[in-house]
Formats: structure tokens, sequence, C-alpha cells
């Protein structure tokens, strides 16, 4: 069965940075883009960043130079690392597969950018 483990989010001021985690289970991680999509109160779940099999990335317009997508093929674990974080970047944040949401999603992990 396939689960998917987010984790890392937190408050953080406007500027701060955080990290998250997707930790994937039951699935051959490795064959498959991975991506990162949030979703802020009243707003539909968005993606912001894709990470695909062999490494190639691509971010939404409002992430990029910010945000960094990443993968560990042998944690089965990709990351999103959030730098210059600003208040419209609050919301919950979920991994799931990057091109056709093929998995069940998970708890997803709040991320809330504040002074």
């Amino acid at each position: 069965q396939v689960q998917l483990v987010e984790s890392g989010g937190g408050l953080v001021q406007p500027g701060g940075s955080l990290r998250l985690s997707c930790a994937a289970s039951g699935i051959m991680f490795r064959i498959y883009a991975m991506g990162w999509y949030r979703q802020a109160p009243g707003k539909e779940r968005e993606l912001v960043a894709v990470i695909a099999s062999a490494g190639v990335t691509n971010y939404a317009d409002s992430v990029k130079g910010r945000f960094t997508i990443s993968r560990d093929n042998a944690k089965n674990t990709v990351y999103l690392q959030m730098n210059s974080l600003k208040p419209e970047d609050t919301a919950v944040y979920y991994c799931n597969e990057g091109r056709n949401e093929l998995f069940n999603w998970g708890q997803g992990t709040q991320v809330t950018v504040s002074s």
C-alpha cells in the first residue's frame, strides 16, 4: 500500500526558511516524477515543484528562485527547501506523483509564514 508522509512544516517569519520532507513507501520510488503541491485556505491545490526520475526540475513561477526540490532515491524521500518565505506561501504542503497525482494524498504539513 502506498504511503506518503510529509513533515518539516511550521511557523516561520517572512524571509525565513524551512525544509520539507516526504517519505514514500509501497512504490518503486525511483521511477516516478515527484511533486510538491500546496493548498491555501479557500484555494485549489496547486503544483509548486516537480522533479523527474532523472532529476530534472520545474517550478511554478511564484516560487522560482526561492524553492528547491530534490530527491534521495536511496531513502525514498523527496525534499523541498523553501527560502525567502512570504506570507502568501502559507498553505498545507503535500507530495505526490508529479504528473498525474497517482497516489492517495497524505496528511500534508502546515506551513505558516507570519510575523
